[in-house]
Parts: C-alpha cells; sequence; structure tokens
C-alpha cells in the first residue's frame, strides 16, 4: 500500500487526488478464458487511482521489473513497483494496470480471500514486542512515508533515534553522534546500504547493522548489493518482528 501511494504521489505535478477502495471481486472460469490476466477466485480488491501523469504505453509493459525506474538518477531505485508485483505473487494474487498519459493511473491488486472456520480460528495472545535498553539506532531510508513509520515504532519502543533520507546524511551523522544499531535500506541512490554499512563502520568499529528491502535476500545477494550472513528484515514486517530484529541485532555482534 505504501509503495503504490508513494508511486501515485510523484506521478502528481501539483495539487492532485489519490482514492484508495476494497471490495471483493469474484471471477469464474468463462470469464478468465476472455480475461487471460485475471485469475479465477473470489478475491479481495484493493485499488490506488491517482490524476498523475499516467504511464506511456511503451513504459507500461515494464513497470514491475526489478530496476527499472523512468525517474530520474537520485529519484528512485526501480524497486518499489517490482516489491509490490513480488508480494502480490507471494500470496497467490495478482496485479492489473490502467492507466492513460495527461488523465491518471489505477493499480488493481487481488488477494484470494480466505475462509476460516469459526472451529479453526485460534485466539489472539496479546505480546509486547522487546524494548529498548538506552540505545540509540540510525534509521536510514530514502522513502519518507517509510522512514516516519520506522522512526515513530522506534521512539514508542524506548530507542533514541536518528533519521536520514540519504547515505551521505547518515555518514554525516555518524561522525558526530554515537551509534549502537545502523537500520538501513539496501537499495537507494548514491550508495547501497551495505557500502553505507561499511562506510560508517570505518567511522564507528563494531555498529551492529540491520538491512532491510522490499525485495528478498536472495535476490539482493545474487545481484551482489548484499553479503551472505548479514541480519536481514524483508519487508513489510510487523510492528513485533521489526522490534524482535532490531533487539537481536543489537545483542548479536555484526
Amino acid at each position: 500500500m505504501v509503495c503504490l501511494c508513494v508511486n501515485s504521489r510523484d506521478a502528481i505535478a501539483g495539487i492532485g487526488q489519490i482514492t484508495i477502495e476494497t471490495r471483493h471481486a469474484s471471477f469464474d472460469e468463462a470469464y478468465c478464458a476472455r480475461h487471460v490476466e485475471y485469475l479465477p477466485g473470489s478475491f479481495l480488491r484493493l485499488s490506488v487511482t491517482d490524476n498523475g501523469r499516467g504511464i506511456a504505453a511503451d513504459t507500461l509493459p515494464y513497470i514491475f521489473e526489478p530496476f527499472f525506474t523512468t525517474k530520474d538518477v537520485g529519484e528512485g531505485t526501480g524497486l518499489g513497483l517490482a516489491t509490490v508485483f513480488g508480494i502480490v505473487k507471494q500470496n497467490d494474487g495478482f496485479i492489473i494496470v490502467e492507466s492513460s498519459p495527461g488523465v491518471g493511473t489505477t493499480f488493481r491488486v487481488f488477494l484470494p480471500e480466505v475462509q476460516v472456520p469459526a472451529s479453526e480460528e485460534r485466539p489472539f495472545h496479546a505480546s509486547h514486542p522487546p524494548r529498548s535498553q538506552g540505545e540509540t539506532v540510525l534509521l536510514v531510508d530514502d522513502e519518507p512515508a517509510v522512514l516516519g513509520l520506522g522512526q515513530e515504532i522506534l521512539k514508542t519502543l524506548g530507542y533514541a533515534v536518528l533519521t536520514a533520507r540519504t547515505p551521505g546524511e547518515a555518514l554525516q551523522l555518524a561522525q558526530s553522534r554515537r551509534i549502537d544499531l545502523l537500520v538501513t535500506d539496501v537499495i537507494m541512490p548514491d550508495m547501497t546500504g551495505r557500502h553505507l554499512a561499511d562506510s560508517i563502520a570505518d567511522l564507528q568499529p563494531g555498529i551492529r547493522c540491520l538491512f532491510v528491502s522490499g525485495y528478498s535476500a536472495t535476490v539482493i545477494s545474487d545481484r551482489g548489493v548484499l553479503a551472505d550472513g548479514v541480519r536481514f528484515l524483508q519487508k513489510p514486517f510487523s510492528v513485533h518482528t521489526f522490534a524482535s530484529s532490531v533487539r537481536d541485532a543489537l545483542v548479536h555482534s555484526r
């Protein structure tokens, strides 16, 4: 949802509108035979519509490819929509995109409905996520929405939080402030999270690191961006998973 909304925001010049809708949708075999991009079954449909600049017809077939982007250097990495596509596919869903240049774009995400019998429902047991022991965390992400959410979660857990939208900002903070843990996105403009971690480690030997990405560790490692064996958390994740991963990275050495 965050990636789709950020993509819509970037497509709007000046004042615009983003509409989010949810509804149920069902498709039978006959319908899918005529519309090969659809899958049969019952789904929850999530739609994100904007009235931005739209997507050119010759660009539309490539928008879900990893590292493909129409943005200028420093404006994006091309992993946002690829991440959305991967998450939806992993959950047996599909995405339909409609766009007209100068009119806007609609992304429709279809996720399978799951009916759980009452007898199989599991009781919810609330558990408190692990909290800070007085540490300082440097959080680095080039997406403001993701950065703000991560900062809010960490502050709620009692951490002192420093934030940076670029590797350059992160390095400046590391030169003047003691940091216990670096939490960084893997793919960013100008420098990868791996190179950022190595540079900060030169300034603060022994610093702990947690890498975060919308792509799986296997895909990132295959592209040579992330070394094997590092601490990695794949987006999206729950508050409890994030809190546990941060605590685990702090307890254990890099």
